[in-house]
C-alpha cells in the first residue's frame, strides 16, 4: 500500500471515530436543548393558567357575588378552574396539540375527570407530599408529548363549594347534581395541573440541525483531507519519489543521474543532500576500482 493510501486510511479512521464522539455529544446535547425548549413552554402555559385563575378569584369572582341577579344561578365562569380551561381551549384551536387540563379524582364538572394516566400523576402527588411538580414524556397519536404536572391541594376556601352537598351553593348542586366534587377534606390532593406540549416540531429541529452539523463536519473533513494530500504529495511524496527513482537507475549501473536538489534544512532536504554525498563517493570509487 503506498504511502498516500495509508496517510488517508489512518485520517479516516481518526475522523470516523472523532465524529462519532462528536455525534453522541452533539445529538445528546441537542435533545436535551429541545426538551428544555419544550418545558419552558409548558412552564409559560402553567404561569398563564395561574395568571387566569388569580385574574377570576381576584378581580372577575368579586364583582359578581354580591349581585343579586346571580343569586339564583350558578355563573361558571367565576371558578377559577372553569375560567383558566376555557381560555386554554380557544388557544388549542390554533394549536391542537397542545393541551391544558386540571384533572381532578372527583370533580363537579364531569369533563375535568382525571383518566387513566393523569390519575397515576394525582396519585404519585397523593403519595409523595413533598412532590411539587413532575415533567415527563408519553406517546400519543401526534406523536411524543412532554407534560408538566402541579399538585392541586384543597384550602379552606375550596370547601365553600366542595365541602358537603348540604353546604354549597343550591345553584352549583341544582348545575352539576350531589354526587359529584365534595366531600374533599383540607390539605387533600384531589388533581393536578397537566400541561401537554408536543416534542415533535423541537426534536425535528434538533434532528435538521444535528443533520447539518454531521454534513457540515464531512465536508470540512474532505477539504481538510484534499489539502492534506496535496501538502503530502509536495512535501513528501514527490521528492521521495524522484529519490527513489535516482537509487534505482544507480542500482542499474547508471551513473550519469544528476544530482538531487536539496534545498532546505529539513528531514526530505537533508536526506536528499546524504544521498547525493553517498552518490558522489560511490562514483569516487567505481571510478577508483575502474582505473587500477
Amino acid at each position: 500500500m503506498r504511502i498516500l493510501a495509508k496517510f488517508n486510511l489512518v485520517l479516516i479512521l481518526i475522523f470516523a471515530a472523532a465524529v462519532a464522539i462528536t455525534g453522541y455529544i452533539a445529538h445528546g446535547f441537542l435533545d436535551r436543548d429541545a426538551r428544555h425548549q419544550v418545558i419552558q413552554q409548558a412552564d409559560l402555559m402553567v404561569g398563564a393558567a395561574g395568571g387566569m385563575r388569580s385574574y377570576t378569584a381576584e378581580q372577575l369572582d368579586p364583582l359578581l357575588e354580591p349581585s343579586e341577579q346571580h343569586a339564583s344561578r350558578f355563573i361558571p365562569q367565576t371558578i377559577p378552574f372553569y375560567s383558566a380551561t376555557e381560555v386554554f381551549n380557544y388557544l388549542r384551536k390554533t394549536y391542537p396539540a397542545y393541551t391544558y387540563k386540571e384533572a381532578a379524582l372527583n370533580p363537579t364538572n364531569l369533563r375535568d375527570r382525571a383518566v387513566d394516566w393523569e390519575a397515576d400523576i394525582i396519585q404519585s402527588f397523593s403519595n409523595h407530599p413533598e412532590k411539587n411538580q413532575i415533567i415527563d414524556t408519553r406517546s400519543t397519536p401526534e406523536g411524543e408529548s412532554l407534560y408538566l404536572a402541579h399538585p392541586i391541594k384543597v384550602d379552606a376556601s375550596c370547601l365553600t363549594c366542595h365541602g358537603e352537598p348540604s353546604q354549597a351553593p343550591k345553584s352549583l348542586v341544582a348545575v352539576y347534581g350531589r354526587d359529584n366534587g365534595f366531600s374533599w377534606k383540607v390539605g387533600d390532593v384531589v388533581g393536578a395541573q397537566i400541561v401537554s406540549v408536543p416534542m415533535a416540531l423541537p426534536l425535528s429541529v434538533a434532528a435538521g440541525e444535528f443533520k447539518a452539523l454531521m454534513i457540515s463536519l464531512g465536508s470540512v473533513f474532505l477539504a481538510t483531507l484534499v489539502l492534506l494530500d496535496l501538502a503530502l504529495i509536495f512535501v513528501v511524496i514527490r521528492p521521495v519519489t524522484k529519490l527513489s527513482a535516482a537509487a534505482d537507475e544507480i542500482s542499474k549501473g547508471n551513473l550519469n543521474v544528476p544530482e538531487l536538489k536539496a534545498s532546505g534544512s529539513d528531514e526530505i532536504s537533508q536526506l536528499a543532500q546524504s544521498f547525493n554525498r553517498m552518490y558522489v563517493s560511490l562514483a569516487k570509487a567505481i571510478k577508483m576500482l575502474e582505473e587500477t
